[in-house]
């Protein structure tokens, strides 16, 4: 078997594609203890996202957290399972078709796919499936706006994996973040606008982001700076002062010292204040799962109800608004700049066809198949 592989099949007069490829954290297939634990096992097995030595880690991961958790987690998942599957596969899905549509009206011409780091459509296969389209010019889309080492990191760490087996390369680009992208705070400013037009602004808006450990900051990771931005700007945006957007972090695991503020506990003394209102928004998201719709829609309502609050909303994620869709086809034109992207008129397509057959039939002359 040869070292490195290739399509497997290339014709001289295949037009040179671009692609676009979005990736998501990831899911298990279905929301029961396998699925679940097999998904676990993949994603606590990176070393991106775990950061302890494997010799002390593997223990507690295979014996404690795989013996117990899945059985848990299993039935969350349950609770935010939809008919069509889980929440958020379905809503990268739609993000990646709305993006096409976009992309498209603006006469944008390229491959748009979505990948999962952990489960699946796995990053490996959506990539051979790019490279059967004939895709030589790739950008990678992490939809996490803002940049951490155990997220987008370890997205373009399974990019690069994959590719490092490859014979025939892609000419390659990144987007590493978009926390202060004007396209992506005016659609979570005009999503909360929405919201409001009802009822008006709440007492505190809480701004929870997806907590790391605090040593990841000290050691250098951007992300928590990054997150203060993305509140700042939002609220900036939204008309709030500093003392009613409040920016906090959730979904501590461990024992370790996270980023703070905790986002349970925020809730909790904000109902113990006897704050009216609170709306929760989860910028760091842009599509929902279970950290949204589970752990903020449902736990921290019960939180902050029960320490006394008496009104609590959750503003949903971007999903398949056309707002996020703008913000991404921004950033996709942005870093595409200087590839040939534009869709061609009928003559230039017809030309271009008759030169690919040209160069189809003087590859044969020097002995090519196709």
């Amino acid at each position: 078997m040869p070292r490195y592989s290739s399509a497997s099949r290339f014709d001289h007069a295949t037009p040179a594609r671009t692609g676009v490829l979005l990736v998501q954290l990831g899911t298990p297939e279905a929301p029961e203890p396998g699925p679940v634990r097999r998904y676990l096992r993949q994603f606590l097995s990176d070393a991106r996202v775990v950061e302890i030595p494997r010799l002390v880690w593997w223990p507690i991961l295979n014996g404690i957290i795989l013996t117990t958790r899945p059985r848990k987690s299993a039935a969350k998942y349950a609770s935010i399972w939809t008919d069509q599957g889980s929440p958020l596969a379905v809503n990268t899905a739609r993000q990646a078709l709305l993006l096409r549509g976009h992309l498209g009206e603006r006469g944008v011409d390229v491959e748009v796919a979505w990948a999962m780091r952990y489960g699946g459509p796995s990053i490996p296969s959506v990539l051979r499936e790019l490279r059967e389209r004939n895709v030589t010019r790739l950008l990678v889309l992490p939809l996490y706006p803002q940049y951490a080492g155990s997220t987008s990191a370890t997205a373009f760490d399974a990019v690069w994996a994959e590719l490092s087996g490859w014979r025939n390369l892609p000419e390659l680009r990144t987007v590493r973040a978009f926390h202060d992208h004007p396209g992506y705070l005016d659609a979570l400013a005009a999503r909360i606008r929405e919201v409001w037009t009802h009822d008006g602004p709440p007492d505190r808006l809480v701004m929870s982001f997806h907590g790391v450990p605090r040593r990841t900051l000290e050691l250098g990771d951007p992300y928590h700076c990054e997150c203060l931005a993305t509140g700042r700007l939002l609220a900036q945006r939204l008309g709030l002062p500093p003392e009613r957007a409040l920016v906090t972090f959730q979904s501590r695991f461990g024992k370790a010292e996270w980023l703070q503020p905790y986002t349970d506990r925020t809730l909790e003394e904000l109902g113990r204040q006897g704050v009216g209102r609170v709306d929760v928004v989860c910028p760091g998201f842009v599509a929902d799962c279970l950290e949204t719709l589970e752990e903020i829609a449902m736990e921290g309502r019960d939180s902050f109800l029960a320490a006394g609050g008496r009104d609590y909303r959750y503003i949903p994620c971007l999903n398949d608004s056309a707002g996020l869709a703008a913000a991404l086809a921004d950033l996709v034109q942005e870093h595409t700049a200087g590839w040939p992207v534009r869709r061609l008129v009928p003559d230039e397509e017809r030309a271009r066809a008759e030169e690919l057959a040209r160069r189809r039939e003087r590859a044969i002359a020097r002995g090519a198949k196709t």
